[in-house]
């Protein structure tokens, strides 16, 4: 199955699991993070609670509470240092490790943010190159539908560094939540 790069809000989107781009807490953060856990409701952090945490580039599940999907799984994305300090790999791990557990709790569709491209300052362009790469090798001894979403003016700036095969799988929702370009 091809990876659907869409515009959407991840909070939203009906699919099995939708993945987290946590702090090592899991209780709850900005972007995506705090947007998972106010629409998901009080019970996510009680049960986050009870997972004592999360180390980078390692991922743990929960169930979705008051969201669409019937799972979160929680990534926690390294903290882009210049590079040279391991992120790639970890990064790799983060999307390796919820594709995973994706399967092994019975998930037939994924929804990703683009992992540590927000405060933790990974470079879009190497972010979305690490996703998409990493998810097309699961992809390629694995049947999951797989949806990397982005939001805002990501999707414009994005736009500039797919090839044109991949920008047809781009899709616009014109009913999202967030403003676009003019």
């Amino acid at each position: 199955m091809p990876i659907q790069i869409v515009r959407k809000d991840i909070t939203k989107i009906k699919c099995d699991a939708i993945v987290n781009a946590a702090n090592s807490s899991l209780l709850g953060g900005g972007g995506v993070d705090g947007a998972i856990h106010r629409a998901a409701g009080s019970k996510l952090v009680a049960e986050c609670r009870t997972l004592g945490g999360c180390p980078t580039g390692e991922a743990r599940i929960t169930k979705g509470y008051e969201l669409p999907s019937q799972y979160v799984i929680h990534t926690v994305g390294p903290v882009w240092q210049g590079g040279g300090f391991g992120e790639q790999k970890l990064l790799i791990s983060c999307y390796w490790e919820s594709l995973c557990l994706a399967l092994k709790y019975g998930c037939r569709t994924v929804a990703f943010p683009l992992i540590s491209s927000g405060a933790y300052g990974y470079p879009k362009d190497q972010a979305l190159k690490v996703a998409v790469d990493t998810i097309g090798k699961f992809l390629l001894e694995h049947e999951l539908s797989v949806y990397l979403t982005l939001f805002g003016w990501e999707i414009c700036d994005i736009r500039k560094t797919l090839p044109t095969a991949v920008r047809i799988l781009i899709d616009d929702d014109e009913n999202s939540l967030y403003p676009k370009r003019l």
